[in-house]
């Protein structure tokens, strides 16, 4: 590997943990905040139901005054009604007595129901102050607590500046704008390539690109994400242990199946592409992807027929017929690029119908190869 690439992979590591530590730093009066947030809120619920207390209290007051002044206009009346002359003035003084009395019942009734709110009341002011309490105590911890580890990480901090300072020395300045562009803009600025692909954005790498990163002899760039790349031979098999593992058994298309894929090496001007036709109703649709890429080209052809007889210009002897199936509606959802769970499928079956089928020299394939010829059905 590269001295620059170790280097850069030494000062990734470096920034990873600056930025890990600035963003603790950062976190830590948030959660304070967030705490003291909540203690507001705990005052205000408090506040509440203390104001509901004197409310309650005010009102039993105004319900006791009115049963005084109610008792004091009976006493009124009782002693008018010994000096009146007539049945009527009787009858009507009787009258203003019970209707005052049932205002008096009417109170206390109301008086009963707020003494019982009132214990409620006094529950909720209580759970409330032992709330607060706990809450205030919690909060005294928590900014102590984050007071420490700021200063903690305040000084982690400066040790790693000053470690990434030092590592900055040992990188060309070229390399490291591009690696400090990248990194702005992606939050990594390099990558690990594993199985011919850019683990970071997850597009396949040219097999040149990809043999090169394995080198370890130049810097190469990917041409998806703009990361650094580099090659880590120990999460990777190397060829000759690949060789030596069992190959999976391979599983055969169905010829009649309504949906078929093919490899081909030389399609025209975009070389080593997937082919995906779909028979429904009568008629059958072409799809293109790039091999590596997956992206898609071209727009979507639609003929009558089976695809054997719509399209039999792209099915040469080359042609291989793969494992796969995905509904058109899921199909339209990929957009402009199939997504990498796919692509890798569709590569993994094309590797294993390669290790199971020899091709004989000058695109000659042997009676094994598992091709369909457009006249087969």
């Amino acid at each position: 590997m590269l001295s620059d690439i170790e280097n850069l992979l030494l000062l990734q590591d470096a920034d990873r943990e600056v930025l890990r530590l600035n963003e603790e730093i950062a976190a830590l009066p948030r959660r304070v905040a967030a705490i003291e947030e909540k203690l507001a809120g705990t005052q205000v619920q408090l506040e509440k139901a203390r104001v509901a207390v004197k409310g309650d209290e005010t009102a039993r007051r105004k319900y006791e005054t009115a049963i005084q002044d109610l008792q004091q206009k009976i006493s009124k009346y009782r002693d008018q009604s010994l000096d009146v002359k007539t049945n009527d003035q009787y009858r009507a003084l009787q009258h203003e007595i019970d209707f005052a009395q049932k205002e008096i019942r009417a109170n206390e009734d109301k008086i009963l129901e707020l003494m019982v709110n009132s214990e409620v009341r006094e529950k909720e002011v209580k759970a409330a102050e032992a709330e607060l309490k706990t809450e205030m105590a919690e909060i005294e911890t928590e900014k102590i607590e984050a007071r420490e580890r700021t200063e903690e990480d305040q000084k982690q901090l400066a040790e790693w500046t000053g470690r990434r300072d030092q590592m900055r020395t040992g990188i060309s300045p070229d390399l490291l704008l591009h690696y400090e562009r990248v990194l702005k803009l992606r939050k990594s600025g390099l990558s690990e390539v594993r199985e011919h692909k850019c683990m970071a954005c997850q597009v396949m790498l040219r097999p040149q690109a990809y043999n090169e990163v394995r080198s370890g002899q130049s810097v190469i760039i990917c041409d998806s994400c703009q990361r650094i790349l580099y090659f880590n031979p120990a999460h990777e098999l190397a060829d000759t242990e690949r060789a030596s593992m069992p190959t999976k058994r391979r599983a055969r298309p169905k010829t009649d199946a309504p949906q078929a894929w093919f490899y081909r090496p030389d399609f025209g001007e975009h070389g080593e592409v997937l082919l995906v036709f779909t028979t429904n109703a009568g008629s059958s649709s072409r799809r293109i992807y790039e091999m590596h890429t997956g992206r898609q080209v071209g727009d979507i052809l639609v003929r009558e027929g089976s695809y054997r007889l719509a399209f039999p210009e792209d099915l040469p002897e080359a042609a291989i017929r793969l494992n796969g199936f995905w509904e058109e509606t899921e199909m339209d959802g990929w957009g402009a690029e199939m997504p990498m769970v796919a692509l890798d499928a569709l590569h993994r079956d094309l590797d294993l119908a390669r290790a199971e089928f020899a091709v004989k020299p000058h695109g000659e394939r042997s009676e094994a190869v598992p091709t369909e010829h457009p006249a087969a059905s």
